[in-house]
C-alpha cells in the first residue's frame, strides 16, 4: 500500500510541475491539445520535469546504497568524491576550454569523466579489500579538495566565468533539453542493477564475517555497488550540477517510514527522490518570478535543518 501511495505522489508531483510556472495551465489545457499548452509542456516543462525526476530518483537510490554498504544512515554519495570530481572537471572546462563551455553536451561528458576519475582515486586508497573507513576518509578528502579547487578556479576567472561556475555548482535544471533527458535515462539501467542486488545489499549491512558466511563475496559486491553508485551520481551531477542532501535525507526518511529491507527501500527511495527534486525545482522557478533560484539552494535550505534533526536523534540513540 505504501509503495502505491508514494508512486501516486510521484505522479501527482509531475502533473503539478507541468501545470504550474510563470504561465499556469489547467488540467483541461493539458489534456485538450491546446497549442499554447502543447508548446509550453513539450518544449520547456516536460523535459525539465523528467530530468528532475531521473536525477532526484537516482541520487536518492544511490544514497540508500551508500548508507547500506557504509552501515551509516547519515552517509551520502558525495563520500565517494564523485560530486566534487565532476564539479572540478566542469569548472576546468568552463574556465579554460571555450569549446566545452559552449556545448552542454561536452560539458556533461567532461563532468562525468571527472566524477568517475575521482571515484577511481578514492577506490585505489581502499585497496583490494575495499576497506570502508579508508574509502570514507579518502572520499571526504578528495571531495573537499576538488570543491576547493573549483572555488580557486572561480576566483581566478573572469566575472562572467565565475558566475557560470558558481551557478553550475549550486545545481540547476533551467537549461534542460530532451538530449539531457536521454543522457539521464542511463540512470535507469544502473538503478535496476542495484535493485537486483537488493538481497546482497541486505547482507552487506551485516558485519563482513557474517555476510561472507551467507555466501556473499563482500569486497567484490561492495566494489560493484560503489561503481554503479558513482555512475549514477556522475551522470546526475554532469547534467544538473551539485544538488545537496537528496542522497542523504530521502533514503533515511524512507527507511524510517517503510523499513530497511532494500527490496522496498530502493524503489521507494527512487520515487521519493523524484518527488523532492520535481517539487524543489517547481519552487525554484515560481518563488521569485521571473528569476530562478538554483535548485541546489532549495534542497540545501530544506535539507540542512532536517539533517540537524536526524543528527541529534542519532546522537541521542
Amino acid at each position: 500500500m505504501r509503495k502505491v501511495l508514494i508512486t501516486l505522489l510521484a505522479l501527482a508531483s509531475v502533473v503539478l510541475a507541468l501545470r504550474l510556472g510563470s504561465t499556469s495551465l489547467s488540467l483541461t489545457q493539458l489534456l485538450s491539445g491546446d497549442l499554447e499548452a502543447h508548446t509550453v509542456v513539450w518544449q520547456l516543462r516536460l523535459p525539465r520535469v523528467l530530468l528532475a525526476a531521473l536525477v532526484g530518483g537516482g541520487l536518492a537510490l544511490a544514497g540508500a546504497c551508500i548508507q547500506g554498504i557504509f552501515r551509516n544512515p547519515l552517509a551520502d554519495p558525495s563520500l565517494l568524491g564523485v560530486a566534487g570530481g565532476a564539479a572540478f572537471a566542469a569548472a576546468l572546462g568552463i574556465a579554460f576550454a571555450p569549446a566545452v563551455a559552449a556545448s552542454p553536451w561536452l560539458l556533461a561528458g567532461v563532468a562525468f569523466v571527472g566524477g568517475l576519475l575521482a571515484t577511481l582515486i578514492v577506490l585505489s586508497f581502499g585497496g583490494r579489500n575495499t576497506d570502508l573507513y579508508t574509502i570514507l576518509l579518502a572520499g571526504l578528502a578528495v571531495n573537499a579538495a576538488a570543491l576547493a579547487l573549483v572555488g580557486l578556479i572561480g576566483v581566478l576567472s573572469m566575472e562572467t566565468t565565475f558566475r557560470s561556475i558558481s551557478f553550475w555548482t549550486m545545481g540547476s535544471l533551467n537549461q534542460a533539453t530532451w538530449i539531457d533527458v536521454g543522457v539521464a535515462s542511463l540512470i535507469l539501467p544502473c538503478a535496476l542493477l542495484l535493485i537486483r542486488r537488493a538481497s546482497t545489499l541486505d547482507g552487506l549491512v551485516l558485519p563482513d564475517a557474517e555476510a561472507q558466511s551467507l555466501g556473499i563475496p563482500v569486497s567484490q559486491s561492495r566494489r560493484q555497488v560503489i561503481v554503479l553508485v558513482a555512475a549514477i551520481t556522475g551522470i546526475a551531477v554532469s547534467l544538473t550540477g551539485v544538488i545537496a542532501f537528496v542522497g542523504l535525507i530521502v533514503p533515511h526518511m524512507i527507511r524510517l517510514s517503510m523499513g530497511a529491507t532494500h527490496r522496498t527501500l530502493l524503489p521507494c527511495a527512487f520515487a521519493g527522490g523524484a518527488i523532492l527534486i520535481v517539487l524543489a525545482d517547481l519552487l525554484s522557478r515560481t518563488l521569485i518570478v521571473p528569476m530562478e533560484i538554483p535548485v541546489g539552494i532549495i534542497t540545501a535550505l530544506l535539507g540542512a535543518p532536517i539533517f540537524v534533526l536526524l543528527l541529534r536523534a542519532q546522537v541521542k540513540a
